[in-house]
């Protein structure tokens, strides 16, 4: 069976096609989604299967289906400056796209109940930072992991702007779940077989929407059968900003503007990537049902009638289109980063040019 929007031969065309397919409906998510490469989650084995609008399980490792993670970020309605906690938090790549909307003065932390694939998610971070130029394109809210149930974060933590739980919730944790959210906030989970947005309206007030129907693997009991006793998880705290870290911020983003200024002059685009060459249009028809894996299934919208009725002139315009593109099937050269290049030629000493770039290799 397949996923709700075709296989992309990059990680380009799988957003491409999220987004003609309604999931990916703002300019934020989609930013966030091209920055980060999803096959670079991936163990190397199965990165074929990356463009796929799939869920993928190896162990204890799970990436969720592309049009879920897309339909849970545009339902956070993420802004910067907010305060994030992901239970269940994986391989870290929801949190790291979390992280690039958020800003530096965000909040981003996770909880996981594997040591393994905490593991895991800090390598993909540490690689993330160290070798995507789309790093340099933002300023990030780094993610925090803790390990530990996520039915057990103590009584005495911090409430958050905004909360997505990646496991079934039962109805009798729903109360649980609210209560880790402040006033104001939004939480995300998979409830009662329904990917459930439910917003804090007030102290004792709140809003529920029903996105998708899916069916994911419930939560994990906590289970005390060793010590009898409880596994308090104590999430980091908030810290404040060390004076180095604003003096690094302000730099890049001066820097930053300068770039914009000098490109704008120039009649360029700034730090923006150029504009990727039109691909072939393919027509694609919404399912009602498309994926049942290991226990997870997702449910896309309901199709629209009129797609049978476009139907021929869609054929058209497909031949159309390909016959355009024939002449050029050039791909266009990598995006230059320009924030590297113009740190790298600054009068400066190289380990500061390297912290300005966060001591990235590439």
């Amino acid at each position: 069976m397949g996923g709700a929007v075709s296989a992309g031969e990059d990680n380009d065309e799988l957003i491409d096609n999220l987004k003609e397919a309604q999931y990916i409906r703002t300019e934020l998510v989609e930013q966030a989604f091209r920055a980060i490469d999803r096959a670079d989650y991936y163990l190397e084995e199965f990165k074929d299967n990356a463009y796929k609008d799939l869920a993928w399980k190896h162990g204890n490792i799970h990436l969720s289906a592309p049009c879920i993670y897309s339909e849970v970020m545009e339902a956070l309605d993420l802004q910067p400056g907010l305060s994030f906690l992901n239970l269940g938090s994986g391989t870290g790549y929801l949190s790291s796209m979390v992280g690039l909307i958020l800003g530096p003065f965000g909040v981003n932390h996770g909880v996981e109940l594997h040591s393994d694939v905490i593991e895991y998610a800090k390598q993909k971070l540490d690689f993330f930072i160290k070798t995507s130029d789309s790093f340099d394109k933002f300023e990030f809210c780094e993610p925090s992991f803790v390990i530990g149930n996520c039915l057990e974060i103590s009584p005495d933590c911090t409430q958050y702007d905004r909360v997505y739980c990646g496991a079934g919730v039962q109805k009798e944790h729903e109360d649980y779940m609210k209560n880790l959210l402040k006033v104001g906030g939004i939480l995300v989970m998979p409830l009662e077989e329904k990917l459930t947005k439910i917003t804090r309206t007030g102290p004792s007030a709140w809003e529920t929407k029903k996105i998708l129907a899916v069916s994911f693997a419930p939560l994990i009991q906590p289970n005390h059968a060793d010590s009898g006793k409880s596994r308090l998880v104590h999430l980091p705290p908030v810290a404040v900003r060390s004076l180095q870290d604003l003096a690094r911020i302000a730099i890049r983003g001066t820097i930053k503007k300068i770039i914009h200024q000098e490109s704008m002059s120039k009649g360029g685009n700034g730090l923006k990537n150029p504009p990727r060459f039109k691909r072939r249009r393919v027509r694609r028809r919404r399912m009602e049902t498309i994926v049942f894996l290991d226990k997870e299934v997702f449910a896309s919208r309901i199709s629209n009638p009129s797609d049978d009725n476009n139907n021929s002139e869609d054929i058209e315009e497909e031949r159309q289109d390909e016959e355009e593109t024939k002449p050029s099937e050039l791909k266009p050269d990598p995006p230059v980063n320009f924030l590297r290049e113009k740190v790298l030629s600054l009068p400066l000493p190289d380990p500061l040019k390297y912290y300005l770039l966060y001591y990235r290799e590439k």
